[in-house]
């Protein structure tokens, strides 16, 4: 049997290069991935997107067509998500898990997704409200133009929060290559539990600033509650943006998330 197809949601501001590491790593290994590039995630730093700014909604039916067209080619799929990237795949995947499309006769589906140190609202909740749970001094500072989209107002104190094992100075340079992200994708609010589809998989990183340790535990509560399953969680000392500063950790987890659909573990 061939392995999943791996599907990269990332964070806010994040373009797909950021997590180049990770997947020029995994397809080494014999791996299947792509990295979306969500329409709430801006073209550069100094550039939106043209028309209104993108809502989680949009970012949700985005990774949703993607995954369907997977399936529909015969691919069992495994979503991994990155912090904001939580909300919109888990309101991505109705009618896309595997059993689901099995019933209707059709070929492939999702069969797993991962959370890395995400925000998981429950249903009728946005990513602001999960984010408004860590501590003030742990908001990041953020700037919305006229248009609509969000920019990093202070790199370092951003840098101090997201990237707390790197210097200050390094960490900031990587903030600066962030884009724009669309301010109003942060207060969608979830309208579908699809964490109660598949089995999940979660990577708590231990040092997350902005995504705090019993925020991320509060999140993985949720998807318990309203599954009814335990979540296959990995605990790591990392920041927020593993991606970059823990790269091989984020490598052995997704291998391990991989290898769990495979076997149909819960």
């Amino acid at each position: 049997m061939s392995k999943p197809y791996i599907v990269l949601v990332p964070g806010s501001f994040g373009l797909p290069v950021f997590y180049a590491d990770n997947v020029s790593t995994l397809i080494a290994k014999g791996y299947y991935i792509d990295v979306i590039h969500m329409p709430s995630i801006g073209l550069s730093t100094l550039q939106g997107r043209p028309g209104p700014p993108a809502t989680m909604n949009d970012d949700a039916t985005f990774i949703a067509e993607k995954v369907e067209r997977l399936a529909d080619e015969g691919k069992d799929v495994v979503l991994i998500g990155h912090s904001y990237g939580g909300v919109p795949m888990t309101q991505s995947v109705k009618g896309l898990s595997k059993e689901e499309r099995t019933k209707q006769g059709k070929a492939g589906g999702l069969v797993r997704m991962g959370y890395l140190t995400c925000l998981v609202p429950e249903v009728g909740k946005a990513a602001k409200d999960v984010l408004g749970e860590a501590p003030p001094e742990q908001t990041i500072p953020l700037s919305i133009s006229e248009d609509g989209w969000m920019h990093h107002e202070h790199p370092e104190t951003t840098a101090r929060i997201t990237l707390s094992s790197m210097s200050v100075e390094k960490g900031a340079e990587w903030i600066r290559k962030m884009p724009k992200h669309s301010a109003i994708s942060f207060v969608g609010e979830l309208t579908y539990p699809g964490y109660k589809d598949v089995p999940i998989s979660y990577l708590l990183c231990e040092d997350d600033l902005c995504i705090p340790r019993d925020v991320q535990q509060a999140g993985i509560d949720v998807i318990e509650r309203a599954s009814g399953k335990k979540v296959d969680v990995t605990s790591i000392k990392a920041d927020h943006c593993p991606n970059v500063t823990a790269p091989q950790a984020v490598v052995d987890w997704v291998v391990n998330v991989v290898e769990r659909a495979s076997a149909g573990h819960s």
